[in-house]
C-alpha cells in the first residue's frame, strides 16, 4: 500500500474552483429533483444545488460543459487543451493502491438493504425519459488479462437495487461482458459518480496494451489512488465521490431501457440492455452527486457534447499527422455532438493536401459526417471566419468531395434505420499557391510604413510606383486629403497613370493621351 494525495483531483475542490472564477452558478434554496433539468439546460455555466430533493443533496451538473472548463481541469487554455491532452496521453502512468482507510470514497460504507439507488439524487433529465438517470457515471470492469477498462455509461434506475445499463454499442465493456455471458457468469463492475473532469476526459481514450487506470493517471498527471470494492475485486479511485458496486446480470440483453435524451439531440428509443445488481455503495461523508448534461437544444453547453469533442479532435488530430505535413488546429463542434461536423485548418504545402486532409478525416472517426477544410488564416472555432471562407473560398462543383457506404452512428435519425452512410469533405481552401495573390487578400486597417521621406509626389513616384498609403508615408501625411491634393495636380497634367494592382506611376510621354 502507498500513500497518495486524495484531495488534489477531488471534485469539490474543482467545483469551488469554478465558483470563485465566475463558471458556476450556486443555488442555495432548496429545489425538487424534476426542477433540476431546467436550470441546467442550455446554461453556459456549471451549477451547484446546495440542497436538491427532499434529502438536500449536493448536486452539480454542466461541470464539464464547456471547453474553457475542460482546459482548466487540465491546467491550460481552450486553444491549449488539445496539445496538453495529446501530450499527457503519450505517458501513461501507473496507479497507487491505498488501504481503505486511506480512502474518502469509503469514508461510508452502505451494503444489502441499506444500498439504495433510489436514495440518490437522480433526477428525470428529458420529459420522456423512461426514469431518473445516473448520467455521471463512469464504470470499472476487469479485462480477463488483469487490466481495468474504464469506460463512460448511464444508469436508468428501475428500482432500489437494479437498473439498466447502456451497453449496446460496440465497445470494451461490452466485449467484456460478452465474454462473461458466453460462460454465464455475472460481471463484476463498478459505477464511480462525481470525479475530476481529467478522469471523464481520460475514459475516452484506450492506449493498446495498457490498463486503462495508468490512462487515467496520464491525463491527470499524477498516479490515481486505488482502492479495492468492498464487495467485489474491482479497483476504483479512491479520490471520488460516490462509488456504486455490483455486477451485470449474465442473462443479456433483457431489460428494456430508454427512451433517453441522447447526445445527437433527440431521444434514443426502448432498447434491450443488460441488468445492473447493486451490491454497495460506498461515498465521501461530505459526497457531491454529479449529474451530466447530454440532451437537448443546445448541445453546445452539454457535458457529452464537450467530452466527445475532445475525444474526436484527439482522434482526427492522430491522423493529420501521418496525412499531411502541418496541420495547424482542429475543431469538432459540439454544437453537433461534438462529432457529425469536423473543421481543419491546415498550412498547405502541396498540392492535393486538402483532399488528403478530408480522406485521413473520413477514416480516422466513424462518426465524422461533414468535415471542412480551411487554410491556416481561419480559426476554426469561429463561426463566423468559418461561415466565411466556406461562402469566399468554396465551390460545389469543385471542391465537393462525398462518398458513401461509411460506417456510423445508428443515433443519427437522418440514416432512416441504415448501418451505413455518407460523408462529406468541403475543401474550404484557397486554390494552391493563391495564398498571396491580391484578390484573396483580406483588408485591414491602414497602418502607415517606414519609408524614407520626400518632398512630393513626383518625388515619390520618380523612383518607383506606390499605393496612396506608401504615398502617405513617404510624404509624412497622416491625413491623406493633402496626397489628394497633390495627386489632382498630376491628374491635370496628364501626369499620372494606375497600374493593375492599383499603385500610382508617373506617365512616360508615350503614354500620355
Amino acid at each position: 500500500m502507498s500513500a497518495a494525495d486524495t484531495e488534489r483531483f477531488h471534485l469539490r475542490r474543482y467545483v469551488d474552483r469554478l465558483v470563485q472564477m465566475g463558471e458556476c452558478e450556486v443555488h442555495d434554496q432548496p429545489i425538487d429533483l424534476v426542477d433540476v433539468a431546467e436550470k441546467l439546460d442550455g446554461n453556459p455555466k456549471a451549477v451547484l444545488f446546495r440542497a436538491a430533493g427532499p434529502e438536500r443533496a449536493e448536486l452539480c451538473g454542466n461541470v464539464m460543459g464547456s471547453r474553457r472548463r475542460l482546459a482548466m481541469a487540465l491546467d491550460t487554455d481552450e486553444q491549449g487543451l488539445l496539445g496538453e491532452l495529446n501530450k499527457r496521453l503519450t505517458r501513461p502512468i501507473p496507479p497507487v493502491e491505498i488501504h481503505a482507510d486511506a480512502a474518502p470514497v469509503q469514508q461510508v460504507v452502505k451494503t444489502g438493504d441499506d444500498a439504495d439507488l433510489c436514495a440518490l439524487p437522480a433526477h428525470l433529465q428529458h420529459g420522456e425519459d423512461g426514469a431518473p438517470y445516473i448520467s455521471a457515471s463512469l464504470d470499472f470492469a476487469k479485462f480477463a488479462n488483469g487490466h481495468t477498462n474504464v469506460g463512460c455509461r448511464r444508469i436508468m434506475l428501475r428500482g432500489p437495487r437494479w437498473a439498466g445499463i447502456d451497453l449496446i454499442a460496440p465497445s470494451d465493456l461490452r466485449a467484456i461482458y460478452m465474454e462473461s455471458i458466453a460462460r454465464k457468469q455475472p460481471l463484476p463492475v463498478a459505477y464511480v459518480v462525481g470525479t475530476h473532469p481529467a478522469d471523464y476526459m481520460a475514459a475516452m481514450f484506450a492506449i493498446p496494451g495498457v490498463d486503462e487506470l495508468e490512462v487515467v493517471g496520464a491525463v491527470r498527471g499524477a498516479p490515481v489512488p486505488l482502492v479495492k470494492c468492498v464487495t467485489n475485486d474491482v479497483r476504483v479511485p479512491a479520490d471520488a465521490e460516490y462509488v456504486l458496486e455490483g455486477y451485470l446480470d449474465p442473462r443479456g440483453h433483457t431489460e428494456p431501457e430508454g427512451p433517453y435524451g441522447e447526445y445527437v439531440g433527440y431521444y434514443g428509443i426502448v432498447k434491450r440492455n443488460p441488468l445492473f445488481h447493486l451490491t454497495a455503495i460506498t461515498h465521501r461523508k461530505d459526497a457531491l452527486f454529479q449529474t451530466a448534461t447530454i440532451g437537448g437544444r443546445q448541445l453546445g453547453y452539454t457535458d457529452t457534447a464537450q467530452l466527445t469533442a475532445v475525444k474526436t479532435e484527439t482522434a482526427v488530430w492522430s491522423s493529420l499527422r501521418f496525412a499531411i505535413r502541418e496541420p495547424i488546429a482542429v475543431c469538432a463542434t459540439p454544437t453537433s455532438g461534438g462529432m457529425y461536423n469536423v473543421r481543419v485548418s491546415m498550412k498547405q504545402r502541396y498540392p492535393g493536401e486538402p483532399r488528403n486532409a478530408l480522406a485521413a478525416v473520413f477514416g480516422s472517426m466513424g462518426e465524422a459526417k461533414h468535415v471542412f477544410i480551411f487554410d491556416e488564416d481561419i480559426d476554426v472555432f469561429s463561426d463566423e471566419q468559418c461561415d466565411w471562407a466556406f461562402a469566399t473560398r468554396f465551390q460545389g462543383d469543385r471542391d465537393l468531395l462525398s462518398g458513401t457506404g461509411f460506417r456510423t452512428v445508428p443515433l443519427d435519425p437522418s440514416l432512416a434505420g441504415s448501418r451505413t452512410g455518407a460523408k462529406v469533405g468541403f475543401d474550404c481552401t484557397i486554390p494552391f499557391g493563391k495564398m498571396n495573390a491580391f484578390e484573396f487578400s483580406v483588408p485591414m486597417p491602414p497602418v502607415l510604413p517606414e519609408r524614407a521621406r520626400k518632398n512630393s509626389v513626383v518625388d515619390v513616384l520618380g523612383e518607383a510606383p506606390a499605393s496612396f498609403q506608401e504615398l502617405m508615408a513617404s510624404l509624412g501625411s497622416r491625413d491623406g486629403r493633402d496626397v489628394v491634393r497633390e495627386l489632382d495636380k498630376l491628374y491635370a497634367l496628364d501626369r499620372l497613370g494606375r497600374l493593375d494592382n492599383g499603385k500610382y506611376i508617373l506617365k512616360t510621354e508615350t503614354q500620355k493621351q
